[in-house]
């Protein structure tokens, strides 16, 4: 039956190249993902012709602003990939934070981030479990554990936000980041959501 739902899914794809499935992984199509619009089924692009377009097939934009960052953009805090982002999705303990300024997000997100972009991060910290305090805040306890990300490997929001999280208090074991982003989510043919609609 799942088989049949799946052709079926295929050939209603407007345009879409019927050839090999795409799956996540060799064992898993598809994972769904909670958001406040409700469940976000994320799934690769079925159509095996499809290609990037517009900004994110550019490979050669000027340094500064756009320089290759770091896999890890402060001592402390994991690179994680997209399966790990996907896992932290389904995680009721982990916020998928998509670090970008708000018109990024609002233009198309991994369904379940939330927006706080770079320049908020370090302002923010109450809403992954800081206390605030006069000075600050005090993080300590049971904290949120975060996925950062932004536009690319050559995207400097969520590392800059990363560091001033830290530098604000929030300890960075808890802080994983996505370098790949939405360059990448979208290389790969993974579902997209306007922010505030499953983002």
């Amino acid at each position: 039956m799942r088989i049949t739902a799946f052709a079926f899914a295929l050939i209603a794809l407007p345009g879409a190249a019927l050839a090999d499935p795409v799956g996540l992984t060799p064992d898993m199509m598809s994972a769904t993902v909670p958001t406040p619009s409700g469940p976000v089924e994320i799934l690769r692009n079925q159509d095996n012709a499809n290609r990037l377009s517009g900004d994110w097939t550019l490979t050669s934009r000027p340094c500064p602003n756009f320089c290759i960052q770091p896999m890890v953009p402060a001592p402390g805090v994991t690179p994680v990939g997209e399966l790990e982002v996907i896992a932290a999705l389904q995680d009721a303990n982990t916020v998928v934070i998509d670090g970008r300024i708000r018109p990024e997000f609002e233009a198309g997100t991994i369904p379940g981030a939330v927006s706080v972009p770079y320049n908020e991060a370090a302002d923010r910290l109450d809403e992954l479990g800081c206390e605030v305090d006069f000075d600050g805040f005090i993080c300590e306890g049971d904290l949120m554990q975060v996925v950062l990300f932004c536009n690319g490997p050559w995207c400097g929001q969520s590392p800059t936000a990363a560091r001033n999280m830290i530098e604000a208090g929030f300890p960075a074991e808890n802080i994983s980041y996505y370098r790949g982003g939405m360059q990448n989510w979208q290389g790969l043919g993974l579902t997209v959501v306007p922010g505030g609609a499953g983002g």
